[in-house]
């Protein structure tokens, strides 16, 4: 291990920079410096070495050029284990760095702002600071590269310890960290200019991903599964799980994470008041409604046997009337947009019920890109998110469908469209009474919708993700007593599934539009 006896500071974040340089300097470590970083240190009485003096030419273009002079990066890349390194150095009067203290301008807080010009968010992107942190990086073995100002105090410390020096253990850890930031900068410079200059590239030709981890879960979806928990950097929305702020309960869990996805997902498709009900990503009751209260009973009740440790998504605020209603029910987590004073305060008593609020309307963002990580590769699509025109229905059978059969068509698909495949889903109104998911056969779907439904099955709207291919499946929702269907359409076997439902004096209209979720 070589000692550190120079240092190269130039940083836009300046917390704790002071205390560390003067205990560097404490050390006997000459300190090399820029721009606004040298001022500072100058006003704190801390010895410092203007990087112009050492490469004999002036900061210029506006600060653009500072420190990209071999004999900046020369001091920081020559390996100290190497003879000819060494030499050719010495040979152009170059001294080696043995430290690099940069973060680097701040470029995700300029285009977080809003309205930020292109302009402003072009000038924050830093080259110099990237160079070095490589540079340094790259030649861990004989330089530490220091990007974090909570690493100060622990690199002070191990200095102070070991007569300037630090253990190979830790440059590497340095230099990794390193690496990661000017990997997370070049991604958020990627994601910003890739909306910028190319606005209607829905799949790029490669794509930049950057997740920061909050925090390890006790499991994943077993508890001899490890996990974690990551937000996305640049993709962010007040409507997902990572933003929401948790209130109150246990550590959320893996499962939760995904539940909770989903019921806002459902709940975000809905202008009235709506509740989703989820066990296992899929919804046990939707209902739409007056008030929040009445729509949460309603989807609780429409298979309250499946909602027992459910995940509650709710589009409004929780009232304390709707509190009430969950507090005698086991619910495992809730998110809603926010939670009136009281009814926060009751749903608090219990004591490992998960609170989340998202503090921003809960509505539909069409916009956004769906991704499926598989071994090897990533899926990337659009939302699922089309409306249905009434005017484009096509009525396939003898009798129409009526008005308030097409109403509750339109909130079917809508919950249809999140809901695993295949899918049957039996409704009334706008209220879930029968889901029949995940099933591998349509008619076992129609079966299990049925079932689930009972006696409210009869008179309902039967909605299918996708077409039947047999005339078995409309056979199986005249059984339960559905009054119309309304399907993609487009089997080969139309004809005869149109014959079935006109057999039973079923409506069935044609929406063209497959919903299926896997």
């Amino acid at each position: 291990m070589s000692k550190v006896k120079r240092a190269l500071m130039s940083v836009s974040d300046k917390t704790g920079l002071a205390e560390f340089a003067k205990g560097l300097s404490e050390l006997g470590i000459v300190i090399l410096s820029t721009g606004g970083t040298a001022a500072l240190l100058g006003k704190s009485n801390v010895p410092v070495v203007g990087v112009s003096e050492v490469t004999k030419f002036p900061e210029m273009l506006d600060g653009r050029v500072k420190t990209l002079h071999p004999a900046i990066h020369g001091g920081l890349l020559a390996m100290r284990e190497r003879d000819e390194h060494m030499k050719a150095i010495q040979k152009h009067g170059i001294e080696p760095i043995d430290m690099v203290v940069v973060n680097l301008y701040p470029f995700e807080a300029t285009i977080a702002k809003k309205d930020v010009a292109l302009e402003d968010a072009v000038e924050n992107i830093d080259i110099g600071g990237p160079s070095m942190l490589r540079s340094a990086a790259k030649n861990h073995s004989s330089v530490a590269v220091v990007v974090d100002p909570a690493q100060y105090p622990q690199i002070l410390d191990e200095l102070r310890q070991n007569d300037c020096k630090l253990s190979m253990e830790t440059r590497k850890k340095l230099a990794l960290q390193a690496f990661r930031a000017t990997a997370r900068y070049d991604s958020a410079i990627a994601h910003y200019l890739g909306k910028q200059f190319a606005e209607d590239e829905l799949f790029p030709a490669s794509m930049t991903l950057s997740f920061e981890k909050l925090g390890d879960l006790r499991y994943g979806e077993n508890p001899h599964q490890k996990a974690a928990f990551y937000k996305d950097l640049f993709d962010q929305t007040a409507l997902s799980v990572p933003s929401a702020e948790k209130m109150h309960g246990k550590q959320i869990s893996y499962c939760n994470v995904l539940d909770l996805d989903a019921a806002m997902a459902i709940v975000s498709d809905f202008e009235k008041p709506t509740a989703a009900v989820i066990k296992h990503t899929n919804p046990s009751g939707v209902a739409s409604a007056p008030t929040i209260s009445e729509a949460f009973r309603t989807a609780y009740d429409a298979d309250s046997v499946s909602a027992f440790g459910c995940v509650v998504g709710l589009n409004r605020q929780v009232d304390l009337e709707t509190a009430r209603e969950m507090a005698d029910h086991f619910v495992e987590a809730v998110v809603a947009p926010g939670y009136d004073g009281d009814a926060e305060k009751l749903l608090e008593e219990k004591k490992n019920i998960r609170l989340l609020r998202t503090n921003t309307p809960i509505k539909r963002e069409d916009d956004r890109l769906m991704m499926a990580k598989v071994k090897g590769g990533m899926l990337v699509q659009t939302g699922p998110y089309v409306d249905l025109d009434r005017g484009s229905l096509k009525v396939a059978t003898k009798r129409a469908p009526t008005e308030d059969e097409v109403d509750a068509m339109i909130f079917g698909v809508k919950v249809c469209r999140h809901v695993k495949s295949n899918t049957i889903l039996l409704v009334k109104g706008e209220r879930t009474v029968g889901i029949g998911a995940g099933q591998m056969s349509r008619v076992d779907s129609t079966t299990i919708a049925g079932m689930k439904a009972g006696d409210e099955a009869k008179g309902s709207i039967l909605i299918s993700d996708a077409f039947f291919p047999f005339r078995d499946g409309v056979d199986a929702a005249a059984k339960v007593g559905v009054a119309a269907i309304i399907q993609p359409g487009g089997s080969v076997r139309d004809d005869e599934a149109i014959a079935a439902a006109d057999e039973h004096g079923i409506s069935m209209v044609f929406s063209g539009l497959r919903l299926f979720k896997h």
